[in-house]
């Protein structure tokens, strides 16, 4: 059962994740071109990744609403379905040999999508278990936020939106540093020319 002070929580995240499904549907559109070139198979999961996301939050919202005790089934089936998406998605870089270095911050965004998953399938049936946890239902509550972060993430890399993070930051400054000083001193390793004009 959920409790009544929490009723406006979903009623509210399941406007908000039928406006960013929407958003994404534009945004996909949008970025068409990215989803058939170079590295595509990439920009799909990561496209999969948002609306999975996003349908999970949506659909544990919205089946929250509904009288009776259905957030704990709810969340037990689309984590299920959660949890398959991720793992079909690594297969699927693993088959194309997508998984390099550039491809490991999807696979951790993957991997962190999967354990917010996992979470969710252990609390709902904890819910089912015993309908009156309402730990178990504040927990499903706080990850329906984490999708939501996670789908907004996974919907910016898509779009290309600027990357601009403490460490590539700090990696940036560094490389910089380092062109500016091999600029200043070109020719340190020249030997001296003879003076021939004596």
């Amino acid at each position: 059962m959920v409790p009544d002070d929490i009723h406006d929580f979903f009623l509210g995240s399941a406007g908000v994740a039928g406006a960013l499904i929407g958003l994404l549907f534009v945004a996909i559109s949008v970025s068409a071109g990215r989803l058939a070139g170079d590295g595509a198979q990439v920009h799909r999961v990561r496209a999969s990744a948002a609306l999975t996301a996003f349908t999970n939050a949506l659909a544990v919202s919205l089946f929250t609403l509904i009288p009776g005790h259905k957030i704990g089934v709810t969340a037990v089936a689309v984590g299920i379905g959660g949890i398959t998406f991720v793992a079909a998605s690594l297969l699927s870089l693993v088959r194309l040999r997508q998984v390099r270095w550039s491809t490991v911050r999807d696979a951790l965004f993957l991997i962190g999508l999967a354990i917010t998953f996992v979470i969710q399938v252990i609390q709902g049936a904890d819910v089912i278990a015993r309908p009156g946890d309402a730990d178990a239902v504040n927990t499903i509550a706080i990850l329906v936020v984490v999708c939501f972060l996670v789908g907004i993430a996974r919907a910016w890399e898509l779009m290309g939106g600027p990357s601009i993070g403490f460490a590539y930051e700090v990696a940036a400054m560094v490389r910089g540093h380092e062109r500016d000083e091999a600029a200043e001193d070109p020719g340190e390793d020249e030997a001296p020319r003879p003076d021939l004009s004596g």
